[in-house]
């Protein structure tokens, strides 16, 4: 299959005149300008329910500390299903819709939220207008139209890309196990449109994509195929490597493969993939869950060198010894629990990196002015398998799970987290229940985290479901790519 090359610039323009005169004013241009932005208000929350009784929902937190309802759920949306499983989401467009040579941007805004689900493969999108607060329900896109035109199931990360939106899938059609890749939709009717691959090369596993836009290199990570993953993590497929340890390049507009970085079949599951937010930077860094070597997780850096994309570990999580008795079922065996890093965030300045530990329950930020020499500056404890540590408003409940999805603020003075991974992984390293908790961790620029006690939605508040995937209002450090310093 052959597919026309874009010619990307940054000011895309009609008729002589600058599109960006019609973009939704939350489509910045630089990462300063996203910093520099009024701060958000509201949070955007998936919340699923793992016995699949009880259809799952988007959570409205409001996140405004000068408001009376500071820390509390105001709104729900219930989807119209049951079973999905909600995982990851995001919104229709964003600021790197600025470099798509061409598109209408008047009306184009950041208004929708697709969310898939992981086990159904449905995606529901969600309207955030007139009240944000209020999102509604516009459309469904069904298992059989993402496999019929993409050829792809279980539908997993979404990033609204330049030209369209990129969803991740793990499993192939109708029953495949793979290969796992990347469905192209459209930005405004939201229709799939194709596979965005065109020549995939040797990747066959998939879990998160992303890209360097002035590079026009894209870049995606692995996991494992369905049956790998919908059971929970399966310790003989594990202690034999085989989940996902590489990643792949490719050149973005054309979908087309170029290298693989394999990180070494110990370093299993590589997950979660943060690009530098400067356009003219070519690192970034993708987060490893765990070595079967011995239990620890790492962080490692990826560049360029040349010709050719490298990778480099340059933080390395030890496991925790404990003792047999405390630890789940999975993990006696080994007398330890592996730090488990599921999730990584980067600051929209690309001055800090936040490392979730959801096994160990500890939140990690690291100083990377110097990427390749990262400096640990600050840690919360949350949860854990073993040590439980509760929040601060609530002293005497030990916490179950741990710091899982993280997400930073535009200007980077606040980190949320959620505790909840996957439900049939929660459910073997938390055996007797993960609950529900959501926290606000205040980070200092120079260095430094504290946990908001005033913030602690949890329980309850959301309505019997466990919590996942964190997006902001107006955009966060997960959502945007731009096109100048």
């Amino acid at each position: 299959m052959t597919v026309q090359r874009h010619d990307w610039s940054c000011r895309p323009r009609r008729n002589g005149v600058a599109m960006t005169e019609f973009a939704d004013p939350t489509f910045y241009r630089s990462p300063a300008e996203a910093a520099a932005a009024p701060a958000e208000r509201l949070a955007y929350v998936a919340a699923f329910d793992r016995s699949g009784r009880s259809p799952d929902a988007l959570a409205v937190v409001n996140v405004d500390s000068d408001s009376a309802s500071y820390g509390r759920v105001i709104g729900w949306a219930e989807l119209s299903t049951y079973g999905d499983e909600l995982h990851h989401f995001g919104w229709n467009a964003c600021s790197s819709a600025l470099m798509h040579e061409g598109h209408d941007m008047h009306g184009l805004a950041r208004r929708y939220l697709l969310l898939p689900g992981i086990r159904s493969s449905t995606i529901h999108i969600y309207d955030t207008q007139p009240d944000p607060t209020e999102p509604r329900l516009v459309k469904t896109i069904g298992a059989d139209e993402l496999a019929d035109k993409a050829g792809y199931s279980r539908p997993h990360t979404l990033h609204c890309g330049p030209d369209g939106i990129f969803l991740s899938c793990l499993g192939g059609a109708n029953g495949s196990e793979g290969p796992g890749g990347i469905a192209l939709l459209d930005h405004d009717s939201f229709e799939v449109l194709r596979a965005w691959e065109t020549e995939r090369g040797p990747q066959y596993l998939a879990y998160d994509a992303w890209w360097h836009l002035q590079r026009n290199t894209a870049i995606t990570s692995e996991w494992g195929t369905p049956s790998m993953i919908e059971n929970g993590l399966d310790p003989e497929l594990l202690l034999a490597n085989q989940y996902g340890h590489a990643l792949h390049f490719w050149d973005l507009a054309e979908g087309r493969h170029i290298q693989r970085v394999d990180l070494g079949e110990q370093h299993q599951m590589v997950l979660e993939l943060r690009p530098a937010h400067d356009p003219e930077a070519t690192w970034g860094f993708a987060g490893v869950v765990v070595s079967t070597e011995d239990l620890s997780a790492s962080v490692w850096h990826w560049h360029h060198d040349g010709e050719r994309w490298v990778a480099d570990k340059v933080i390395t999580i030890p496991a925790e010894p404990a003792a047999a008795e405390l630890l789940p079922p999975v993990l006696r065996p080994f007398g330890a629990v592996p730090p488990l890093v599921t999730d990584i965030s980067l600051s929209v300045d690309d001055r800090m990196l936040y490392v979730s530990c959801y096994g160990t329950g500890e939140l990690k930020q690291f100083d990377v002015t110097d990427p390749a020499s990262p400096r640990e500056t600050g840690s919360v404890r949350l949860g854990g398998v073993v040590s439980r540590t509760p929040h601060p408003a609530a002293p005497g409940e030990a916490l179950a799970g741990g710091p899982q999805m993280v997400e930073t603020s535009r200007d980077g003075n606040r980190v949320y987290v959620t505790n909840s991974l996957y439900g049939a992984w929660d459910d073997q390293f938390y055996p007797d229940g993960v609950g529900a908790w959501m926290a606000t961790l205040h980070a200092d620029p120079a260095g430094g985290l504290t946990i908001d006690p005033q913030f602690f939605p949890h329980g309850q508040d959301f309505r019997g479901r466990r919590v996942h995937q964190i997006r902001v209002e107006g955009g966060d450090a997960s959502s945007d790519s731009y096109c100048y310093r």
